[in-house]
């Protein structure tokens, strides 16, 4: 059996738009992963281009958001959209033997997105909590669902996440 994970991608304070309508789910879905001993983690997105105005390393923008419930000290930084790219988060989950995970995030058309499709990718089991992500154009959303099972990846609720027998 897979070892499991919730990953929660780039809820950060400079994603401001959007994201207040789904921390709600993310923050009971990290209450649910605690509650079954199941690792959160939690991904920071770093913007190393010169002139960018968000997520610029070590600014509050880049922090992340301070109504999201931390519940652990499992946070790597990413330079670019995969997360999956942050050495230590590929690490931990070589060290942890994490073969399937539960994604939440605030950008369904750009982070999430390369996440999802380079875990399936790679052979993972990736399930994206359809109700825990966001994008700066929401109306692009249901498009979204369609492109990651189209890759091989999972779309369930959080209140299916929370009725799954583990």
């Amino acid at each position: 059996m897979l070892k499991k994970a919730l990953v929660i991608i780039d809820i950060q304070n400079d994603i401001t738009k959007n994201y207040k309508d789904i921390i709600d789910n993310i923050n009971t879905s990290i209450d649910w992963a605690a509650q079954n001993n199941i690792p959160v983690v939690y991904i920071r997105h770093n913007n190393l281009s010169l002139g960018t105005r968000t997520f610029k390393p070590d600014t509050k923008g880049a922090e992340l958001a301070s109504d999201m419930k931390i519940v652990s000290d499992n946070i790597f930084t990413k330079t670019k959209g995969n997360a999956l790219t942050s050495e230590g988060f590929a690490e931990f989950i070589k060290e942890n033997d994490i073969g399937e995970f539960y994604i939440a995030g605030a950008d369904a058309t750009a982070c999430v997105k390369s996440t999802c499709y380079n875990m399936a990718k790679n052979g993972y089991d990736a399930t994206v909590l359809s109700d825990c992500i966001t994008s700066w154009d929401k109306k692009k959303i249901p498009e979204m669902l369609r492109y990651y099972e189209s890759k091989g990846c999972k779309t369930i609720t959080s209140n299916d996440l929370m009725a799954k027998e583990l």
